[in-house]
């Protein structure tokens, strides 16, 4: 049994976040929850909720036993990128993209897992 979370279009970019959710990857989600309220990062406070999102959806769209379950999978993928601009010196306009995510988390079963 699986189950799954999307936070689409998260504030954050991508490549800030990846460094985040390698930290989680592959761990069971106790361990994983503890790493994420003790890591100091934006991507940490976003992740944890999409976290919670996922076990919640499989202990009660599933009815899996919230110990059992496993990180399986975990992903970032950019989303789209908000362009602004900003005043430079001599008259000249900077873009400065401001970029999003979408964040995935799916949670298992530790026998399907393996």
């Amino acid at each position: 049994m699986e189950s799954y979370a999307i936070h689409k279009s998260a504030l954050i970019a991508p490549r800030k976040a990846r460094m985040t959710l390698d930290l989680i990857r592959g761990k069971d989600v106790e361990t994983a929850e503890g790493i994420l309220l003790t890591t100091n990062t934006k991507a940490a406070r976003l992740i944890v909720k999409v976290l919670k999102s996922a076990v919640a959806n499989a202990v009660n769209n599933e009815g899996a036993n919230e110990k059992d379950l496993i990180v399986s999978e975990c992903y970032i993928n950019p989303g789209p990128v908000y362009k602004r601009i900003k005043f430079a010196s001599r008259g000249n306009v900077d873009r400065r993209d401001k970029r999003t995510s979408h964040i995935t988390v799916k949670v298992s079963d530790e026998k399907e897992a393996k």
